[in-house]
């Protein structure tokens, strides 16, 4: 079987140049011109009508919420979505129930995910029992059932002895340990970032230090054991600060930023709305120029969405009682595009390596991030020219939790290919 996808606008060193793509039996086969009188007539023929045509976005930290809180996502449905923002490749975080702990729940894991997923998932373990306990999982056991990397992402591993043994165990199989680095005492019971907003709402703040603190914990941890230590969306300016510095002093350490801490601060927030409480929480202005900056300078390393569906029930009413989190696989490119490379502080270039090239290859998913001969046909075809509405409606998560609904954006993802097969759009 094999598909010609014709006119296809690609990035060829850092320029946009139109190609033909051949694909075959799921595998890119050639990319040039007149590609049929080498190879013949292909069976199918898409035109991308000159649009940009891109390697699969790749998301190392999505909440697909099954097992056990399907009523906020599933795998399906979480991956179509993934599908629907141009993913193709995406990395399930262990925060569902029961909590991927054992070999044997990574393996049915694993399994769940290749039955029912519409794009590639790359699975976490927990790093922890439970994910809250201070009794490690069998790192070792994890990983040969199929774990990518083990995190406790939605909570901070609080006892620094328990992340230095993990750190340990984890660097001796080869396993990134990705940390939600917080400090439960310090964040207390906040639910925005503390400061004048938070005081002027009457809604109790979560201090940056409650990052911050435990970050600079960890590197010092992360360089004794020598683990790939990586940090899940770092929000704060000192957090920007000391990566730039572990990594300045040699320390293997790697971070993501979260599109809303880029596009969004406190000051955004003008009442108590559900829909902007997430965790960690929009920060100051200041805090968000810091984490451009390290984007620029490439302290942050990629660009990962946290997606985090909710019930619409369940982000209703106060932030002091709704559920953290927002959905944003849907809306990740499109604002990004609009927001970095359309004012050119980003090129398109380094838009695609921040969410593809770079979390492919850090976290070591091979044959994601690239668009090459021999590689798989993992593919987005993207509408750079016209601006579109971003609407609830239109979503394919279960999880219309976002902010970003409403806005005008530019980068609609018209098809999406995993392995050679259209998983969203029309051909």
């Amino acid at each position: 079987m094999s598909t010609l996808i014709k006119d296809a606008k690609i990035l060829v060193a850092g320029q946009l140049t139109v190609k033909d793509i051949l694909v075959k039996d799921g595998k890119i086969l050639a990319i040039g011109h007149d590609l049929h009188t080498q190879y013949g007539p292909a069976d199918h023929v898409i035109c991308a009508d000159q649009h940009f045509v891109t390697p699969g976005l790749v998301d190392v930290h999505v909440h697909l919420r099954e097992p056990g809180l399907t009523d906020k996502e599933t795998i399906a449905t979480g991956t179509m979505a993934a599908a629907h923002g141009g993913f193709t490749t995406i990395g399930a975080m262990p925060n569902v129930e029961p909590v991927p702990d054992t070999p044997e729940k990574v393996a049915l894991m694993v399994a769940q995910n290749a039955q029912k997923a519409h794009v590639h998932v790359a699975q976490y373990a927990s790093i922890t029992k439970d994910r809250t306990s201070e009794n490690l999982v069998d790192f070792d056991g994890v990983k040969q059932a199929g774990a990518f990397a083990v995190s406790n992402d939605g909570s901070g591993v609080q006892t620094a002895n328990t992340m230095y043994q993990a750190m340990v165990a984890a660097a001796k199989v080869g396993l990134p340990l990705a940390a939600h680095v917080e400090d439960a005492a310090l964040k207390g019971d906040g639910v925005m970032n503390a400061g004048p907003v938070a005081e002027r709402l009457g809604l109790p703040g979560i201090s940056n230090v409650s990052e911050s603190a435990q970050l600079a914990r960890d590197v010092l941890l992360a360089q004794a054991s020598g683990v790939h230590y990586h940090v899940c969306h770092v929000s704060t300016a000192e957090s920007v600060q000391i990566v730039r510095a572990a990594k300045q002093a040699g320390i293997n350490v790697t971070c993501e930023v979260a599109p809303h801490h880029l596009l969004l601060t406190d000051e955004d927030i003008t009442m108590d709305n559900p829909m902007l409480k997430m965790n960690p929480p929009l920060r100051s202005p200041k805090d968000r120029a810091a984490l451009i900056a390290g984007l620029l300078d490439g302290t942050i390393d990629m660009i990962a969405t946290d997606h985090a569906p909710h019930t619409d029930a369940q982000k209703s009413g106060s932030m002091k009682t709704a559920a953290f989190g927002i959905t944003g696989l849907e809306t990740a490119f499109a604002t990004m595009y609009t927001t970095f490379v359309k004012t050119r502080l980003l090129t398109l270039s380094q838009l695609i390596d921040l969410m593809s090239t770079k979390p492919a290859q850090l976290f070591g998913l091979h044959h994601a991030g690239c668009l090459e001969v021999g590689e798989p046909a993992d593919l987005a075809i993207i509408d750079l020219d016209h601006a579109y509405e971003i609407k609830a409606d239109q979503m394919l998560s279960k999880g219309h939790n976002s902010p970003f609904i409403g806005w005008q954006v530019y980068g609609q993802v018209l098809m999406t290919l995993v392995d050679g097969q259209v998983v969203y759009g029309k051909e």
